[in-house]
């Protein structure tokens, strides 16, 4: 008799194949930066921030007359950095959604396996059961195309 390990189809956990593809330190840090910046405490702290250079500029210390070009450099290079980040984290969240899909579909799978296995023992017609499923598919479609 087989061993039990052997016998067992083995489907990859999420958790797992994401802490595998999360352990590089820039993947960590371009996270962790996109999570802050999508923050309500980013949001305060670039209102304290402006407001301060705009007093500052305005009532006193004139390191950056109105137009305040330096302010906005120093804001467009911070956005150039931050959308560079975003797109990282969106790209690995595309990679995360394409492992989650791809278990997806070998859970599917083994469970369709089990499921003709278990027709099969209580001699279920398993091309009836799919013609069936095809035409009740078929039926809720076209109820969806007359909504």
């Amino acid at each position: 008799m087989p061993d039990a390990g052997e016998s067992r189809v083995g489907l990859r956990h999420e958790r797992v194949v994401f802490a595998s593809r999360r352990r590089r330190l820039p993947d960590r840090v371009a996270d962790q930066i996109t999570a802050f910046a999508g923050s309500l405490l980013f949001v305060y702290l670039h209102i304290v921030w402006f407001t301060g250079w705009i007093i500052a500029n305005i009532a006193g210390l004139r390191f950056d007359p109105f137009p305040f070009g330096l302010l906005t450099l120093i804001v467009s290079l911070e956005a150039i950095f931050l959308s560079t980040f975003v797109m990282l984290s969106q790209n690995r969240e595309a990679a995360r959604s394409d492992i989650r899909a791809e278990i997806d579909f070998e859970t599917n799978v083994l469970s369709e396996v089990w499921l003709e296995a278990v027709a099969e023992k209580l001699r279920i017609d398993v091309t009836d059961v799919h013609a069936t499923a095809r035409e009740r598919m078929a039926a809720a479609k076209a109820r969806q195309e007359r909504l």
